[in-house]
């Protein structure tokens, strides 16, 4: 049976968090709803099982919350008492620390709720709800999954043991991964691995996953960050990003998904950064089959890849005050 919920973004890179949403959505055969079934700034998506929620949660990382709609919960408190012991947590959406007295519609709720049997607990409570403001009718609505922000927190940078003065935030290396759509069991190639971050998002959903680098020392560091994070790479190769690691046993390749270095001291040799991007993956897309994924993150205005990759959308991100990457989805089209 399918099942709606409404998700709270994060606020951060608005349209980069809109577009993460459906690509987790749909790796989970799941959809954003249509235009016009968003409740006061959350976003509808419709998933295919009541398993769904806690599975989107997990992926997401520009995001908050999930709930499902309270219609009638108030109501039904009227009609059958609560299991003996249950606790709840009532709090205004965009307001947490408001007490539950401030609000009519809270009281109302925190009355049904009690004369349920519930009882009311905000720091450890069984169940949680949240009275939505802020378009029409306030309503009441149950959260159901929690992103694990903190989590994302614990894999950057300075907690990793081989580090770089930049590196790719964990959250948009997420990002990236649910853009591509990609599933627990699909086969996910970094060509420019550096310190891995891609790669242990992708391993973290699931995939298999595989790097390359010409930089020995990036490989090694790469791979104690990888391990270190409990996802060790199926194969990573010091190498031309568009060479196939040796010895590698697939015949299929799901999505590349990539960061390639840019700036002068990025790219040794003749080749400029924007070269270098769009000879490798032209180089991956003779290997990939029609349907193949590519998200690739570049300096905002670069070039985009040449056939047989077809770019779908574009999406700018601000970096910080003088840097933007665009984090771009490409498919891989029939035609070269």
């Amino acid at each position: 049976m399918s099942r709606r919920v409404f998700v709270e973004l994060s606020g951060e890179a608005p349209t980069l968090a809109r577009a993460e949403l459906e690509g987790a959505a749909e790796a989970l055969q799941g959809a954003v709803a249509a235009s016009g079934s968003e409740i006061a700034g959350l976003v509808a998506v419709e998933l295919p099982d009541h398993q769904s929620p806690a599975g989107l949660a997990r992926r997401l990382a520009l995001a908050r919350r999930l709930f499902v709609g309270g219609e009638g919960l108030e109501d039904q408190w009227k009609i059958t008492r609560l299991p003996d012991g249950t606790t709840g947590g009532f709090r205004t959406l965009g307001h947490p620390s408001r007490a539950p007295t401030e609000s009519a519609q809270l009281r109302g709720a925190v009355a049904a709720f009690k004369a349920a049997g519930g009882r009311v607990d905000l720091d450890r409570p069984d169940r949680r709800f949240w009275i939505v403001t802020g378009s029409g009718r306030p309503q009441l609505l149950e959260e159901v999954a929690t992103v694990d922000r903190a989590a994302y927190r614990r894999r950057r940078m300075p907690g990793l043991p081989f580090q770089r003065p930049v590196a790719l935030d964990p959250r948009l290396a997420r990002a990236a991964m649910n853009l591509a759509r990609i599933r627990p069991g699909e086969t996910v190639v970094d060509p420019f691995v550096g310190t891995g971050a891609l790669l242990a998002e992708a391993g973290l959903l699931g995939a298999r996953t595989y790097g390359i680098d010409r930089s020995d020392e990036m490989v090694k560091g790469a791979l104690r960050n990888l391990g270190f994070l409990g996802v060790p790479p199926e194969g990573l190769a010091v190498a031309d990003g568009g060479d196939a690691p040796a010895g590698v046993p697939v015949a299929h390749w799901d999505a590349v998904v990539t960061d390639p270095p840019y700036g002068r001291s990025s790219s040794p040799g003749p080749e400029s950064p924007d070269v270098v991007r769009r000879r490798v993956l032209a180089a991956w897309a003779e290997r990939m089959p029609v349907g193949a994924r590519a998200v690739v993150i570049a300096p905002a205005g670069s070039p985009p890849l040449d056939p047989p990759w077809e770019r779908i959308e574009a999406i700018p991100v601000r970096v910080h005050r003088s840097l933007t990457r665009e984090f771009s989805r490409y498919r891989r089209e029939r035609s070269a």
